[in-house]
């Protein structure tokens, strides 16, 4: 019997081959990790809607940090919560602010980790929302001077990268003129391009006590429903001077990962959001999943569709886990 027709198994025939043929790879250097911290002493407190993760204070920082450069992580994001809220979020930008002194402290202890300060006002404003309030409004251009503050204050304290991620119409360039007005004209920003209004979000409020106090963040984050506006507004952050683009959340927008990297051509970020975490590891727990296996498999579907980096409150168990292979 003679049939004709294609044989794709004989590029899966070992482990070996399929290796060899593989057409992407998730390596540790892929990962960025996001840390909480916090005021006051000796805290170390699990977050209870995100297992594995915990709010920090600075004096037990130190610990975390060894953890993650034993693990061969490079790159951390950190996100502040502060004591005090007021209506115009001044200790997002206060020199003396908890992600201000984190990042001091980080690179004084570990130069060599790059570290990442998210610039936004929600976890610091007593409403809730990422700029300023007027008459239940949220204002964009009186936010872009909080905005540039709060990055250029990052910046003096040691941050290596910006992270704006407050979805104001022209934050990359306010932010950019902030920066090299101040000197800082070496400093990337790693733009909040693509950020949808996502219900995926929920456990991250309760990590950062940053639930807006009335209505919702639709006025400025994207509509889940759209594709051709997240590269209007990719658009903008290119022509604006952003360094790298990041889409966010990532596991219900793989398809507009994949299109902001055809489109343009700066590194692309997905952010593997709390709400992605929280599900797995839900799932996990009452033995749906294989973790392990779920994880390995989600992140790298995120490289396939065109994440240059990952940013997963999964990276330490993904470090160990690519360890062991």
């Amino acid at each position: 019997m003679t049939i004709h027709f294609d044989r794709h198994r004989r590029l899966r025939g070992s482990e070996t081959l399929r290796k060899l043929v593989r057409e992407n790879q998730l390596t540790v250097h892929d990962l960025i990790y996001p840390l909480f911290v916090v005021e006051g002493e000796n805290i170390k407190e699990e977050i209870p809607s995100m297992p594995g993760v915990f709010h920090f204070s600075l004096d037990r920082l130190r610990e975390e940090i060894e953890e993650i450069i034993q693990l061969g992580i490079e790159a951390v994001i950190l996100f502040g919560v502060p004591n005090h809220k007021d209506e115009t979020g001044s200790q997002a930008y206060a020199e003396d602010g908890i992600v201000q002194r984190a990042t001091y402290e980080i690179k004084k202890m570990k130069p060599e980790l790059l570290v990442i300060a998210d610039t936004c006002l929600c976890q610091y404003t007593d409403h809730g929302h990422c700029g300023v309030v007027d008459d239940g409004r949220i204002l964009n251009d009186p936010s872009l001077e909080l905005l540039v503050k709060t990055a250029v204050s990052q910046a003096t304290a040691g941050a290596d990268m910006i992270a704006p991620s407050n979805m104001m119409d022209g934050f990359v360039t306010a932010i950019r003129h902030g920066l090299d007005e101040a000197g800082f004209t070496e400093i990337p920003i790693m733009s909040y391009a693509v950020k949808y209004a996502s219900s995926f979000y929920g456990p991250f409020r309760d990590a950062a006590h940053s639930a807006p106090q009335f209505g919702d963040r639709r006025t400025y984050q994207m509509d889940p429903a759209n594709g051709r506006e997240a590269l209007r507004e990719a658009a903008s952050d290119v022509k604006e001077g952003a360094d790298i683009l990041m889409v966010k959340p990532a596991m219900a927008y793989m398809d507009i990962i994949r299109q902001v990297k055809d489109q343009f051509d700066l590194p692309v970020a997905a952010y593997n959001v709390s709400g992605e975490y929280s599900m797995i590891k839900s799932a996990s727990a009452n033995g749906w999943i294989n973790e392990e296996s779920v994880v390995l498999e989600l992140l790298t579907g995120m490289k396939r569709a065109g994440a240059d980096l990952i940013l997963t409150y999964h990276a330490k168990d993904v470090a160990k886990w690519l360890k062991q292979k």
